[in-house]
């Protein structure tokens, strides 16, 4: 799912002055409206642009397929019809991002001469091979402050046998939070590969992983990827060499028989071979960046994003066409920079560089973002300012329960405290949306804050605020077409994200990031 980019904020900004004497006080600066350049955001022309972007002849946009294709020129058509030039020196507005699946794999594993086969008893989703003589049990596998089931052992190199949950004490309080709540450490959806990174980090070649509740999940999701022959796709290159090996209680039993009642570190002599195989298949695709250059702080760049991609065609041939998934953002953006376009051939343009980023692969894992962040920044990470991420901004929430303008924002607040009250006041000032902070709640169990492209620049401690309407009963699904979407929200949400950027483009400092970055636990 995804979330929305940016809030508008239009405030005043200083245009050149000349300064006369060392003496002479500075005159008083001009002051631009945003007004008239917001009012060119219509509901008319994001419908327009919709209606387009989310028709059957783009097929559903699914990462690397024709439609996508379609997808990324219809955008890069869009820029150059406005005169806004690609953000790559050399004038191509396409930053490729080189995407690999993995197949589904194959094969089995022998524990003392047992074969247990991938699929039944065992479930891994990329290759493992190898001959070990023991495992190291490490318990829970957790270490945070005081408590650590590393204490005392070298794992580097081995493979290390760990069990879903964590350790109690004995009134049955939890011993990470100290009370009766559980700690990331037991979440489905985290644990596990908290845990993986944990040991990762010790030196450990493998992790074999016991979850007797959650194993039929893993389970029945290996079986829907085998049967639609759908591996996981990835950035080329980005394997991790750690082997992850999904247990059931049967071949966890054969390994460690008193692994549910016992904690303790130990070696166990156990002699295992992994035969496990896979391959992978190159995928093409690419993001969009354009930018507008700032007229005083050029090297300072706002950064505008949302998600390019959508999930493609199901397997009886239904379109998903995504017009709220994510081509409400990406209409928006299209919009917010020709209003932004038009302010600066008035000779109004923004103080600092504006960079529309449409990414690639965010339905496979947020994998055009983090190839703009982690590998291939444009711009350099430290003199990018905010991300505003816009997704899904088109549509109700039908379990929403106050008035429908309204808007759910996310991690405004989580690196930047003048960002939220920055944001806040232009929304106050300009359009007087509803903003519904409840997924900006760190204990949400939904955990979109780290689920939209958003994140990776998150992390990498750069201020965001993530625009999000909520899902409905047409996410992901033939059903999120362009005739459903609410166009005077969409007008109204992404004139908010145009005057937010305006307002932080045009500040005479950049916003100050008074807290630590959040990591995904």
């Amino acid at each position: 799912m995804k979330k929305l980019s940016i809030l508008a904020l239009g405030l005043v900004f200083a245009c050149n002055s000349t300064q006369k004497t060392v003496s002479e006080p500075a005159q008083t600066a001009k002051v631009a409206d945003p007004v008239p350049y917001a009012e060119t955001i219509t509901q008319d022309d994001l419908k327009e642009h919709l209606y387009t972007y989310a028709s059957d002849e783009f097929e559903g946009r699914e990462t690397g397929q024709p439609g996508q294709k379609k997808a990324v020129e219809y955008l890069k058509a869009h820029y150059e019809s406005l005169g806004i030039p690609a953000a790559k020196a050399d004038g191509n507005y396409f930053q490729e991002v080189p995407l690999e699946v993995s197949n589904v794999p194959e094969g089995s594993i022998s524990i003392n001469n047992t074969v247990f086969e991938l699929g039944e008893n065992v479930v891994s989703f990329s290759s493992a091979e190898g001959n070990y003589e023991n495992v190291v049990y490490v318990g829970y596998g957790i270490e945070e402050g005081d408590y650590s089931d590393y204490k005392d052992v070298d794992v580097t190199g081995k493979l290390v046998l760990i069990k879903a949950g964590e350790p109690v004490d004995g009134d049955g309080n939890y011993i990470i939070s100290g009370s009766a709540e559980k700690s990331v450490w037991s979440n489905m959806s985290e644990g596990m590969g908290k845990k993986a990174e944990l040991a990762q980090s010790k030196g450990a070649k493998g992790i074999l992983y016991y979850d007797s509740q959650n194993y039929p999940r893993y389970k029945g999701y290996f079986g829907f990827m085998k049967t639609n022959n759908s591996g996981r796709m990835q950035l080329a290159g980005d394997h991790a060499e750690t082997i992850l090996i999904i247990l059931d209680e049967k071949s966890a039993k054969a390994i460690y028989s008193d692994i549910e009642n016992e904690n303790a570190t130990k070696t166990i002599p156990t002699s295992i071979a992994l035969n496990i195989a896979s391959a992978n298949d190159k995928v093409s695709s690419e993001n969009v960046v354009a930018i507008l250059k700032g007229t005083e702080k050029p090297d300072e760049y706002v950064i505008i994003s949302s998600h390019l991609d959508h999930i493609g065609v199901t397997a009886d041939g239904q379109i998903n066409n995504g017009a709220d998934d994510d081509g409400s953002g990406s209409v928006a953006l299209l919009e917010i920079a020709q209003a932004f376009k038009k302010a600066a051939d008035a000779g109004n343009g923004p103080k600092r560089s504006i960079v529309f980023l449409h990414v690639t692969g965010e339905e496979k894992g947020l994998l055009g973002s983090q190839y703009y962040t982690d590998v291939d920044p444009i711009f350099p990470l430290d003199q990018t300012v905010v991300d505003l991420n816009i997704d899904m901004i088109g549509r109700i929430d039908p379990n929403y329960k106050g008035a429908r303008n309204y808007l759910y924002l996310i991690g405004s607040d989580k690196l930047s405290t003048e960002l939220h009250n920055l944001s806040e006041e232009v929304n106050k000032k300009y359009t007087n949306i509803e903003f519904d902070y409840t997924y900006n709640d760190e204990n949400d169990p939904n955990r979109f804050y780290y689920r939209s492209d958003h994140y990776n620049f998150a992390k990498n401690n750069i201020p965001i605020i993530f625009y999000f309407n909520g899902t409905h009963a047409d996410y992901h699904r033939p059903g999120d077409t362009p005739d459903k979407i609410n166009y005077d929200l969409l007008e109204n949400r992404t004139r908010l994200i145009f005057y937010t950027a305006w307002e932080i483009a045009n500040k005479d400092k950049r916003l100050v990031v008074d807290k630590a970055p959040a990591t995904e636990e």
